[in-house]
């Protein structure tokens, strides 16, 4: 893989974490969290590290009326506290 190949799945993958944050209701949320910066940059790397994005973007194409994400979503357990936090989960 070559460098550009690199930085473009990076790319990919935090567009893809951007995508899961704004279908279940979090993204707001996640930028006004204490700390935001460093929860976002933690949750990207989690996202960035994840063998799953091939399933990911399918179920973002599919799930519209999700309430939660998949099983195996590594942002999986940030999503569900900023959701419990909001009142909605």
């Amino acid at each position: 893989m070559s460098f550009l190949d690199y930085l473009i799945s990076v790319d990919a993958r935090t567009a893809l974490m951007g995508r899961m944050m704004q279908r279940l209701g979090v993204d707001r949320r996640l930028k006004v969290v204490a700390d935001h910066g460093a929860v976002i940059d933690r949750a990207v790397n989690r996202c960035r590290a994840c063998g799953h994005q091939g399933e990911c973007m399918t179920w973002l194409d599919q799930d519209e009326d999700a309430k939660e994400p998949p099983d195996y979503c590594r942002n999986r357990d940030l999503i569900a506290r900023l959701l419990h936090v909001s009142g909605e989960g």
